[in-house]
């Protein structure tokens, strides 16, 4: 009674819960809706919500997530979540193809760039601890329409970085095997290239997946716990193995593609990094959020981006850069230099570690949906949480269903490029998000101050993108960065002297703002040129499909869920 829905008997969802808003009621009414688009469209753009208002939402979900993580899991978690198939498969892609044994100085970058991204993700987590992760931040700093558009990247983030992991499983679980990873693909011939080596393994190992993280997220705590562990032995044991059997003139030439193909290699490296976001969206599920987040996220990408330096130096130590084996290499090394018997070690480690990063990514991305869900901008029913399991259990079913779907035909290249486009993308515009955080508070900056804002940050990322434009175009051109770095620096510097902060962070906060996320914002954008012509055409078309979404159905929904 009371207007509410019984469920049928056999009935797996109804109408009215994907779409129970008024515009989706009748025709007429989502006639009326679609006349009123530009105004409702002009609402939602201006509208940015508040802390409040991310917390409240929560009730949407029928019942609470459990709070059970501790920093401990939280660290486990982010190195789960991102030592897997970035550090395995592409350290030998990149090293063999475009940098040489200068792939640890690309690493490098990748590293500072993700830990900046990192201090900008944790002071959000602490003082917005939702489910929601960046979509939750953008959504109150940026507003609800760029919180949109960021979150279908983020989903897409999250698919395709699932399905390139699981794809990567494939090749070191033939390796295990002593096989070729195209014996365990079947070759559709009709089908375009890199879309025509299907992969049943990955398909099976992220039905695996799921069911475990549907069970319980403290369960999957345990596991990933366990896995890392496990992994973590095997890396030392690698780098221990491989500087025995190192040898110096191995890496020589140094740099053989020079300064750009370092840079390009970290553009598709920063995929190795991907993951620690999904740490985030379980503050949620943390007990102290003040304390945990800050050492469970910034811990874990210190070890990370030192294990991945070290590894990176072992490897082209064991190897001519040229002869590294793209798919494989850690594996391909060992057997090279006549330990086959440590390639079993290698390739068991590698799966121990992907198997982690796909199950925290398989928990941070049900989370994701699900806050995306209870803002009604996608249908509510992805926004319900298990009585019994106390998770996600639709989110998570639908994500990994397409994450199966898409591991099953695409190739590891295609998808690491696509996956840093998305990635660099949301950690440049959760950047700005904390910059106008600390900067501007509705009815209390001045109308002085926020217009220096908005002058100096329009500065900041035209400059970004002047520099990234002309490092993609001009091949060895240099006087454009003594205009652009210059402009970019003075107008941090104008911000850091000329606009005073409106808010200070009330448990923990970035330090050296605007400085760090000013750097977050430069770095991100300038491997964003480093990315190749198809990949931006990908992202494009992507993009455009959100945008007609939102025009049909989202903005509609979350207009009368507003009102």
């Amino acid at each position: 009674g009371g207007g509410s829905l019984t469920r049928r008997r056999g009935c797996f969802c109804t109408k009215d819960e994907f779409f129970p808003e008024e515009s989706f009621q009748s025709w007429g009414n989502y006639a009326r809706a679609m006349r009123e688009t530009p105004a409702r469209l002009m609402n939602r753009v201006l509208t940015r919500s508040s802390v409040e208002a991310e917390v409240e939402v929560r009730s949407r979900s029928e019942n609470e997530l459990k709070r059970k993580l501790s920093w401990w899991d939280l660290m486990w978690f982010g190195m789960g979540a991102v030592i897997g198939a970035g550090i395995f498969v592409l350290t030998g892609q990149e090293a063999s193809q475009a940098a040489g044994p200068a792939v640890v100085l690309s690493y490098v970058v990748s590293g500072i760039s993700a830990l900046l991204s990192v201090f900008c993700y944790t002071e959000f987590a602490v003082e917005i601890p939702v489910a929601g992760g960046s979509f939750a931040y953008l959504r109150v700093e940026l507003g609800e329409f760029v919180a949109f558009i960021a979150a279908g990247n983020i989903l897409l983030e999250y698919v395709i970085g699932g399905a390139a992991v699981a794809r990567s499983w494939t090749s070191y679980f033939a390796t295990l095997c002593n096989h070729q990873p195209n014996d365990f693909r079947i070759h559709a011939h009709g089908l375009a290239s890199g879309y025509d080596e299907l992969d049943p393994v990955a398909v099976g190992v992220i039905i695996i997946i799921c069911v475990i993280t549907v069970l319980s997220t403290k369960a999957s705590s345990r596991l990933n716990y366990v896995a890392s562990i496990v992994h973590v032995v095997i890396i030392v044991f690698i780098i221990i193995a491989g500087l025995i059997k190192s040898n110096v003139h191995n890496y020589t030439p140094f740099a053989p593609f020079g300064a750009r193909g370092i840079f390009q290699a970290s553009a598709v490296l920063f995929f190795a990094y991907v993951g620690f976001d999904a740490v985030s969206t379980m503050a949620e599920e943390t007990k102290n959020p003040a304390r945990d987040i800050p050492i469970g996220l910034v811990g874990s990408m210190v070890i990370t981006t030192a294990l991945y330096c070290i590894l990176a130096v072992t490897l082209c130590l064991m190897q001519p850069y040229k002869a590294i084996d793209p798919n494989a290499p850690f594996s391909r090394a060992f057997q090279a230099v006549g330990w086959d018997w440590a390639q079993y070690i290698v390739a068991a480690g590698a799966l121990k570690g992907m198997t982690s990063v796909l199950l925290v990514g398989a928990v941070g991305q049900a989370r994701y949906l699900m806050h995306i869900a209870r803002t009604h901008m996608l249908p509510p029913w992805f926004a319900k949480v298990d009585s019994k399991t106390g998770t996600p259990v639709n989110a998570t079913v639908v994500m990994l269903a397409a994450t199966a779907i898409i591991a099953f035909f695409t190739s590891l290249g295609i998808l690491s490029n696509l996956l840093s486009i998305s990635t660099l993308f949301i950690f440049m515009l959760v950047a700005v998000a904390l910059i106008v955080r600390r900067y501007y508070a509705a009815g209390e900056t001045s109308a002085a101050n926020r217009n220096k804002l908005m002058v100096l940050m329009a500065l900041i990322l035209g400059s970004s993108i002047a520099t990234a434009t002309y490092w993609g175009l001009s091949a060895d051109g240099w006087i454009a960065y003594c205009i652009t770095v210059p402009i970019w620096f003075l107008s941090t510097l104008g911000l850091w002297l000329l606009v005073p902060q409106a808010k200070t962070p009330k448990l923990w906060g970035v330090p050296l703002v605007p400085w760090v996320p000013s750097a977050s914002i430069a770095i991100n954008i300038f491997l964003l040129g480093s990315i190749d012509k198809d990949s931006f055409i990908r992202f494009g078309v992507w993009t455009g499909l959100l945008l007609a979404y939102y025009v049909f159905f989202g903005l509609h929904a979350s207009y009368d869920t507003a009102k």
